[in-house]
């Protein structure tokens, strides 16, 4: 069966228990940024007070993601993470105390978020090294999962706890399973990548110059210009014709058929190199998103969001895939940061650029900003997929030549 491979992986010696503290810090990376929305409203009682404190946030973390990142390959995740974690939980408590403004403490909220996710997929790639790297697909299509679950379960708990009237007991909430899962994972020092040395990161840090790393992080800031865009115009949709209960509906939707195409991506091994398949999902995703231009009756307009739904978890998987074998091992969590910066940068431009495009001419004009984010994705799969091919075969040599298996 396909969950036995799963099950498998998670029998690999010391995976299930990095996967887990990792799933449980990852539930409260997805609450923090609601359960801040939640608490500044309810201080303030300002919407815009809270989106420009959650604005700050999320630029602050897409900055100072890829240099967290640069660290830990640097000292290691285990001498760095419990520093971070630190500074996180101080943050927090600025936050939860109001000892300094809203804004500044959202701000260090967001430069102190550890990116979990990154050093997760950078065990994984440790770990399932030599002749066990052919698992490496199924195992980030796991991370994936997890992902996923993760922001389907902590935003809806962090709803809950800011209805009843304690958004603060949700934001303390989400940073005690972020340290928690944080420090678990700290503590797991046999799966923690190897530290590479001066000279190794010095020549590794090329890597993140070339055009091959430049075409993933120019394909994750389209994901995040089509995830930013598609936010606001399923809501769009739904107030425009006078439901916007419909529109979790349509979210849920789009996640439910998300979580089925990241499972069914990792449960079997497909043809085709990862930069063949990757082209394929993005021309796959650019035409399930066309018709959210034109289609205004909401089953149809649900069917071609869940589309989008299957397609977008596979470029998620072979973003991750594809680092791992054009990167190497010294600069990994740094390049895997990278990718999730570009995302967020690009999910926060949209969603200004998007709400500009809907407010002029509606919902339809919004789903255009996504379609056009996935032609770019396209574009970008398209050329360079043997360049891309060599950077791969050049990582390879590099490794064989340093005594790795």
């Amino acid at each position: 069966m396909p969950s036995a491979n799963y099950r498998t992986l998670l029998r690999t010696s010391g995976a299930f228990s990095f996967f887990l503290a990792a799933v449980i810090g990852r539930v409260g990376l997805a609450m923090t940024a609601l359960g801040i929305v939640w608490l500044v409203h309810a201080r303030t009682g300002s919407y815009g007070a809270a989106g420009l404190v959650t604005g700050g946030f999320a630029v602050a973390d897409a900055i100072s993601g890829p240099q967290l990142g640069r660290l830990i390959d640097r000292f290691g995740q285990t001498r760095t993470l419990p520093w971070i974690l630190l500074a996180h939980a101080a943050a927090v408590a600025l936050l939860l105390t109001g000892a300094a403004p809203d804004l500044v403490s959202g701000f260090l909220v967001g430069a102190t978020l550890p990116q979990l996710s990154a050093l997760a997929a950078a065990r994984w790639s440790a770990l399932l090294s030599g002749e066990r790297a052919a698992a490496l697909p199924r195992a980030f299509a796991l991370e994936a999962l997890a992902n996923g679950l993760s922001y389907l379960a902590g935003p809806a708990l962090v709803s809950v706890l800011g209805a009843a009237g304690r958004p603060g007991l949700g934001v303390l909430l989400a940073a005690a399973l972020v340290v928690g899962g944080g420090l678990a994972l700290a503590a797991q020092r046999r799966t923690a990548p190897p530290v590479a040395s001066h000279a190794e990161r010095r020549g590794a840090g090329r890597a993140l110059r070339r055009a091959a790393f430049a075409r993933l992080v120019g394909i994750g800031l389209a994901l995040g210009v089509f995830f930013g865009a598609m936010q606001v115009s399923v809501t769009a949709y739904a107030v425009g014709r006078g439901t916007p209960d419909a529109a979790p509906l349509l979210y849920a939707v789009s996640n439910c058929t998300n979580l089925v195409g990241g499972w069914a991506y990792g449960a079997r091994r497909w043809p085709g190199s990862p930069m063949r398949q990757r082209a394929v999902a993005a021309v796959c995703l650019v035409v399930a998103c066309l018709p959210l231009t034109f289609l205004d009756a909401p089953v149809p307009l649900a069917a071609a969001l869940a589309v989008t739904g299957l397609a977008v978890p596979v470029l998620l998987i072979l973003a991750a895939v594809l680092t791992q074998a054009t990167v190497p091992d010294a600069v990994l969590t740094q390049a895997f940061t990278w990718l999730n910066s570009a995302t967020a940068a690009g999910a926060a431009a949209a969603s200004a650029l998007a709400g500009r495009a809907v407010d002029t001419a509606g919902a339809h004009a919004g789903f255009a900003v996504a379609a056009a984010a996935t032609a770019g994705m396209a574009l970008l799969s398209a050329p360079g997929a043997r360049r891309e091919a060599g950077a791969h075969a050049d990582r390879a040599g590099q490794e064989v030549a340093g005594g790795r298996p």
